[in-house]
């Protein structure tokens, strides 16, 4: 089997996530080439230890990226740094030739994601995609697999959803994600939010306008330092957008990215209803998949119990649970397997494209706008 030499700029926890999937690469059972990490860096040696206990294979370890990016052996980059920091290292990591799989949002601000997107132009050689795992569960292949053949007919309205609550709690000390110089004046829609647009925007769902509701919950946290600090930057995120199809036709298309939504935690839902069927998911229930079709008559949602049906076959029995970290699995294996055969497996089991993360910024700037001014934003 090929093995791609990979180098992960930004050591936390998902640089952590990403070698530990290569380490579980056994777990695949015909994936045509499996990342090798061999390089690492990051400003704080101190996440060096983990990996060093854990991956022989790596031989660079270094605190300047530009080290990393100069090393011939290296073929690949994860890299996983604050906003701020995406249109200066992606660009740098594009134009010296290594594929790139990037966190979202793929730039802190519209203008920053041009730039990379015009860098991917300048380099087509180069493999380039935005991070995002959840629509790898197995019942969003599913809903994958009925929206390409048309199962749902005409979509009456479809939501998407990403929240969680981690920050109902008032004296949970500010971090980088709240700070609007290093996040960005999205908010909450920068960091979640392509968790959310993945599968509309891969349906061919394209948002004409916005109308957002944006939240602003909690404006201050502790600093850490016996202080406080401003929180700049926006909790919740609502979105109601008219959606247009590949066909022409136009439906209600919501989308929300919460930070603060009681009673969740990391939790990404999913539903579509249309005239011939409807189907709903949530990652609080990772097996059950529901599913309305019509054909006249009574109406009757029914419950499909999923089991381990990946994109990329595993050596998991197929009536095991899919869980987090085999959606991240999955995900790797979609971007090594697109790097490697030029093209994703399925529709929905391929990577977010820079043109993807580029409509997002859209988006999202549209969604700006569109608060500051209680108005309806054209996309």
């Amino acid at each position: 089997m090929r093995t791609i030499n990979f180098g992960i700029i930004g050591c936390g926890l998902m640089g952590r996530e990403f070698a530990s999937a290569s380490a579980r690469w056994c777990h695949l059972t015909n994936a045509p080439a499996r990342p090798v990490i061999s390089a690492i860096c990051d400003t704080n040696a101190g996440l060096f230890d983990w990996y060093k206990k854990n991956f022989d294979s790596i031989t660079q370890f270094t605190g300047d990226y530009h080290e990393l990016l100069k090393n011939p052996q290296i073929e690949a980059v994860y890299c996983a740094l604050p906003h701020n920091l995406h249109k200066t290292v992606y660009c740098d990591i594009i134009s010296a030739g290594k594929h790139l799989l990037g966190e979202k949002p793929f730039g802190i601000d519209k203008a920053a994601n041009d730039a990379i997107v015009e860098c991917c132009r300048r380099h087509s050689d180069v493999f380039v995609r935005c991070s995002s795992e959840f629509p790898f569960y197995p019942a969003v292949q599913r809903i994958g697999e009925m929206i390409e053949t048309n199962a749902f007919g005409r979509i009456i309205e479809a939501t998407s959803c990403f929240l969680h609550s981690s920050d109902l709690d008032v004296n949970k000390p500010i971090n980088w994600k709240r700070m609007i110089e290093v996040n960005g004046e999205y908010g909450c829609m920068g960091d979640l939010g392509m968790h959310a647009c993945h599968v509309p925007f891969r349906a061919g769902w394209v948002p004409q306008n916005v109308r957002a509701i944006l939240c602003d919950i909690v404006p201050q946290r502790p600093d850490g330092k016996g202080g406080v600090a401003p929180c700049r930057t926006w909790d919740n995120a609502t979105l109601l957008c008219q959606a247009r199809d590949e066909t022409g036709w136009e439906f209600p298309l919501t989308i929300k990215t919460h930070r603060i939504a009681p009673g969740q935690k990391d939790t990404w839902s999913l539903e579509i209803l249309g005239t011939k069927a409807s189907a709903r998911f949530s990652t609080k229930n990772p097996r059950l998949l529901e599913v309305l079709e019509y054909t006249g008559g009574e109406q009757a949602w029914r419950q499909i119990d999923m089991g381990y049906e990946s994109a990329f076959a595993a050596i998991t029995g197929g009536i095991f649970e899919f869980g987090f970290t085999d959606a991240i699995l999955q995900m790797w294996a979609s971007f090594v397997s697109e790097l490697v055969e030029g093209k994703p497996k399925s529709r929905f089991a391929g990577c977010v494209t820079p043109a993807e993360s580029a409509l997002s910024h859209r988006l999202f700037t549209a969604a700006l706008a569109s608060q500051k001014n209680a108005s309806t934003e054209t996309v």
